[in-house]
């Protein structure tokens, strides 16, 4: 796509989005004909392919459609996150019968979700018991994801599971018989993104819905999950830039002792700060998508180190926006309090912090000498 091409969907995202985030954190819901609107735009799958519908964004240029989506809405931007997941993962794993069956409904307003997290499976997905069951020439999915972003408005889920010996993962009408999901409320962070649990009880479907099936469960899913780290690590720029924006403008105008708090040293401090959290997480973030871009071997360790960076960067720059802001950001719709929410859970989601320092220093140990 052009530049002219990509700035236009920039501006749609502007239109539909807008300062209507504020709202949909209070209510706790997004409105589902926006999601299809930029779904019908392919903007929740920027970089599926156009033969397929999509607009065959770059990790890099999806990434700045990512932060500035997630500057102005985080519930916004985390169902994008879970919708292109679960479209990457039918790319990556499917074969071309269901790239033909599911991408361009994913390109043209259907939206989806992807299920990972169970009660006994967050962080040790080995430890995960759904199990999907070969039947005749059908598969049958029984299982109980928890914390499924954006199940409550999905038409379509990806859920991992184990398949035989190994594990495999499945395209699951949201409406096939079988399926409950159940919205989790009020969530501390991106509230209205619709995060739910999804009980499957006997979901009997075709055999060919299966996504890699056979695979080793920790391979198969690392490649869904590094393009969820990208994803919500340049999420986590977005809040940046949000709560530096807000910081900066309230530090020009809210004056105390007769002058614009921002040349209160302390303050000026708080700002800097800020500004290198921002600008460290976006290198972070740019580093990753072009190895991911590059197709280099170090694009999933570069996926962990930004998604680890930038959501620390994002909790702790939040609270010092919320800091320079006092009162006056701490109402509950506030971008520097939504933030403030949305950032913490960045630290937990898509791998812990800890679970990516894990992987991180595992890399350095078996990195050649």
């Amino acid at each position: 796509m052009t530049a002219e091409d990509i700035a236009g969907r920039f501006a749609l995202v502007d239109e539909l989005v807008g300062d209507r985030a504020e709202a949909w954190d209070e209510t706790g819901l997004l409105p589902v004909e926006m999601l299809r609107k930029l779904g019908a735009a392919g903007l929740l799958c920027a970089q599926i392919p156009p033969r397929y519908g999509g607009l065959g964004l770059t990790s890099l240029q999806n990434g700045e459609l990512t932060a500035s989506v997630g500057a102005r809405c985080g519930s916004v931007r985390s169902f994008m996150t879970s919708h292109g997941m679960a479209a990457w993962a039918i790319q990556r794993l499917g074969d071309a019968s269901l790239h033909d069956a599911y991408l361009p409904p994913l390109t043209s307003g259907g939206l989806a979700a992807v299920g990972f997290s169970e009660p006994a499976a967050g962080s040790d997905l080995s430890a995960m018991q759904t199990r999907i069951s070969r039947a005749g020439d059908s598969i049958v999915i029984d299982g109980h994801k928890i914390w499924v972003t954006g199940a409550r408005y999905a038409d379509y889920l990806v859920i991992f599971g184990r398949y035989g010996q190994d594990a495999g993962a499945v395209v699951v009408p949201a409406d096939a018989p079988g399926v409950r999901i159940e919205p989790i409320p009020d969530p501390l962070g991106c509230r209205a993104a619709g995060h739910a649990s999804v009980w499957l009880e006997g979901v009997r479907l075709p055999e060919a819905s299966v996504l890699g099936g056979g695979q080793d469960l920790a391979l198969l899913v690392t490649t869904a999950l590094a393009y969820g780290r990208i994803s919500v690590a340049w999420g986590c720029v977005g809040l940046l830039r949000g709560c530096l924006r807000a910081a900066a403008g309230h530090a020009k105008t809210r004056e105390q002792f007769g002058a614009p708090i921002g040349q209160h040293q302390l303050v000026a401090r708080h700002l800097a700060e800020l500004l290198t959290a921002e600008q460290v997480a976006t290198r972070c973030c740019e580093h990753a998508s072009r190895c991911w871009d590059a197709g280099s071997p170090e694009a999933v360790v570069a996926a962990v180190l930004a998604k680890y960076v930038s959501s620390g960067r994002a909790a702790a720059g939040a609270a010092v926006a919320l800091q320079v802001m006092a009162s006056a950001g701490a109402h509950a719709g506030h971008i520097v309090a939504r933030a403030y929410r949305d950032a913490k859970l960045m630290e937990i989601i898509e791998g812990t912090s800890e679970i990516c320092q894990l992987l991180l220093a595992e890399h350095v140990l078996t990195a050649p000498a």
